[in-house]
């Protein structure tokens, strides 16, 4: 399928960084549909670091039919030729970055187990590439290896509704968190979940991201305690809360962190 996304494109809902390995700077955003019928949008912009900006217009472009739905999330695997995305109609879809530097295109391809697996608040790839998470809007979390698509783990009632995830540096654990304000840690090799993390009665565990310095054994996440946020961190050697911070004034809804252990919130 072709086609622009019209002269008035829709909110972004979703985005990504595309690591390619002719070291070409690529922006991937996913666009809701407008109320006129506007479509949801997959673009894929050139970024210049030198000015801090995205070219005028996309290098290519996917346009989703109405039936799909919305666009929830997207996750990018390590090696930028693949990108897995979740619509509020129509499933998830895959699809392979196709071309070289600026010269690219999508290509849509099948995704048998996740094609009608419902809404899913969030994808996460593994970041050896070997594995895909999916955190569903019902609670359903999976765990498949990659590109075998072979189930690790497949827990219908991991959580009230998924709200987070985030893969460990060595890929050996991922962190969910629910829309409940609990949040569990599991072991991605067999699927078995390890521990829930430690919380009072007045908190809600929100997003989570490990460390990936290589160094420190952490894992952060925010924490809404009523009108205050504070971001905790455990240490992932005994999964024991060790402290926390205050860095925002209100409630993060996007968690970000660098190689260099420097946390984003907003």
């Amino acid at each position: 399928m072709g086609g622009g996304g019209g002269s008035n494109p829709g909110p972004v809902s979703c985005g990504s960084w595309i690591r390619r390995p002719e070291n070409v700077n690529l922006a991937l955003i996913g666009r809701s549909r407008r109320p006129d019928s506007s479509p949801s949008v997959l673009e894929i912009f050139s970024f210049d670091p030198k000015i801090t900006s995205l070219s005028a217009s996309p290098l290519t472009e996917f346009v989703f039919e109405e039936c799909d739905g919305d666009l929830v999330s997207v996750a990018v695997h390590p090696s930028g030729d693949e990108i897995v995305c979740s619509t509020t109609q129509g499933g998830c879809k895959l699809f392979e970055l196709c071309g070289q530097e600026l010269n690219v295109k999508l290509l849509m391809k099948e995704l048998p187990p996740l094609n009608d697996v419902g809404s899913q608040n969030c994808l996460a790839f593994s970041v050896d590439g070997s594995k895909l998470a999916t955190g569903g809007v019902n609670g359903h979390l999976r765990i498949l290896e990659w590109p075998s698509l072979r189930p690790i783990l497949d827990e219908p009632s991991a959580h009230k509704s998924v709200r987070d995830m985030d893969f460990s540096l060595d890929s050996e654990f991922l962190a969910s968190t629910s829309s409940d304000g609990s949040a569990r840690v599991w072991k991605t090799d067999d699927g078995v979940p390890i521990t829930t993390l430690t919380r009072s009665a007045d908190e809600k565990i929100e997003l989570c991201r490990f460390s990936k310095d290589g160094t420190k054994p952490f894992l952060f996440c925010t924490v809404q305690r009523g009108e205050k946020a504070v971001t905790a961190v455990w240490d992932i050697s005994n999964w024991k809360r060790i402290g926390y911070k205050r860095l925002l004034r209100k409630p993060a809804c996007v968690m970000s962190i660098s190689s260099r252990w420097k946390i984003f919130g907003f």
